[in-house]
């Protein structure tokens, strides 16, 4: 449902500059960004904080750089830093240090979604941004004459309300109503993960490495996605899974049921039994690869989970939503700040090719490997005959994480010439 912006009544108290909707890690980002370079942002959330959010709780460097750039303070109580990366399979156990690179720091984080989100949204209030909660987005309102967005309506205290802006950010996740109601579909040929996950009360909750099963056994078959185990510190441990939609079992798969299977063959001491859950098993979509697009269109910017832009080699998006929400951000301002709407709208539809150029290339290598390992034996033979070799593991974190210097060793430059020399996606 659209609605035509002739037919609303305008709310002055309520306009911006700019319109987020969608107060997680990529809308908060987003918000933060245009505050510092002051913009009049609105902040729109349709649930309450605290709020929990289905996640590994897991923050690459690539989120570690992110957030040292708002100026959140990560050595404050509650932030797990850890080493790398622990990967189990094949019958074997390899820890891997995050690389030593110029471009990122060499730790990870562990902060869960309880208050995670919440803490980025304080930051971005902090920079100036208006924060409100309790706020649900129900359409767009359009201009009748260009088709642009230019404002939204939403549902508060039980009442209809009309925001207006300039602009709109859709930062709201993969249902992303506002993008569906500006006919933003999803793209059927980008890959599409699920995750599942709990806590368990475990003595591990202090590891500090985020552990990472590469095999994912369904009884004699072997399926193609991964488990992990993250240690929260709080006396807890993320226990969780993620499959992707090229198994043939993907859609008749229960995924709860799957996790409870799988952590019944880990050793009793680690205490991943059912009377040590915290809370219950609860899964989410993954959009990967730019499965929704164009990222710009008609007054309406997409950015994180809505315009999938979750990595499909490892199901990280955390990372992804505060990038493309600061390059958003950057790419706004300049385009506020030109005189014409045509001057505007030049520089607001390079947005999607920017994220093609930092992006496109690499997420097209992942499809490529979401589709590899979709084939029977392809993982089994992967892990058997990749995780003896130290060097070639170092070099397949780099890949995965995506964690490589423009100038770097030779590891560094092979990942980027590939990137480079890939179809965008």
């Amino acid at each position: 449902m659209t609605v035509p912006a002739a037919t609303q009544r305008k709310v002055a108290e309520a306009d911006a500059d700019v319109i987020v909707v969608g107060a997680g890690p990529a809308g908060s980002t987003t918000a933060f960004h245009l505050a510092q370079a002051g913009l009049d942002v609105l902040l729109l959330e349709k649930t309450t904080f605290p709020r929990e959010k289905v996640c590994g709780d897991g923050l690459t460097p690539r989120a570690v750089k992110q957030l040292i750039a708002m100026g959140i303070d990560i050595d404050a109580p509650g932030w797990v830093r850890n080493k790398g990366l622990r990967v189990v399979g094949g019958g074997m156990r390899f820890e891997l240090d995050w690389p030593e690179l110029s471009s990122y720091p060499d730790f990870g984080l562990v902060r869960t979604r309880q208050d995670f989100d919440e803490i980025l949204a304080a930051n971005a209030v902090k920079a100036g941004v208006r924060l409100l909660q309790g706020v649900n987005v129900t359409a767009p309102v359009l201009d009748e004459r260009s088709g642009h967005i230019v404002g939204v309506v939403a549902k508060r205290d039980g009442e209809e309300v009309t925001y207006r802006s300039r602009l709109v950010v859709a930062a709201d996740g993969n249902s992303t109503r506002i993008s569906l109601a500006m006919g933003l579909h999803k793209r059927e040929d980008r890959p599409m993960g699920v995750a599942v996950r709990t806590y368990f009360e475990s003595p591990r909750h202090d590891d500090d490495y985020l552990e990472t099963w590469l095999e994912l056994w369904d009884g004699d078959t072997l399926l193609p996605g991964y488990g992990w185990i993250f240690g929260v510190g709080d006396g807890t441990s993320n226990v969780g899974l993620g499959l992707l939609n090229t198994s043939e079992s993907f859609k008749g798969m229960d995924y709860r049921d799957l996790l409870k299977r799988w952590v019944k063959g880990m050793p009793p001491e680690w205490g991943y039994v059912e009377e040590n859950m915290t809370t219950p098993i609860r899964g989410a979509a993954l959009p990967m690869a730019f499965n929704r697009q164009p990222h710009y269109t008609r007054g309406l910017v997409l950015v994180g989970d809505a315009g999938g832009m979750i990595n499909p080699f490892n199901g990280e998006g955390i990372a992804y939503a505060m990038e493309t929400g600061h390059i958003a951000a950057e790419m706004i301002v300049q385009a506020l700040g030109r005189v014409t709407p045509a001057q505007r709208e030049r520089v607001l539809r390079a947005y999607p090719q920017t994220l093609k150029d930092a992006y496109g290339g690499y997420f097209t290598l992942g499809r490529g490997f979401v589709e590899l390992i979709g084939h029977r034996g392809v993982m089994n033979f992967a892990t058997r005959h990749a995780l003896p070799h130290p060097h070639l593991m170092r070099f397949a974190l780099k890949l995965l994480a995506n964690l490589t210097d423009r100038r770097g060793d030779a590891s560094d430059r092979i990942i980027n010439a590939l990137s480079k020399v890939a179809p965008p996606a």
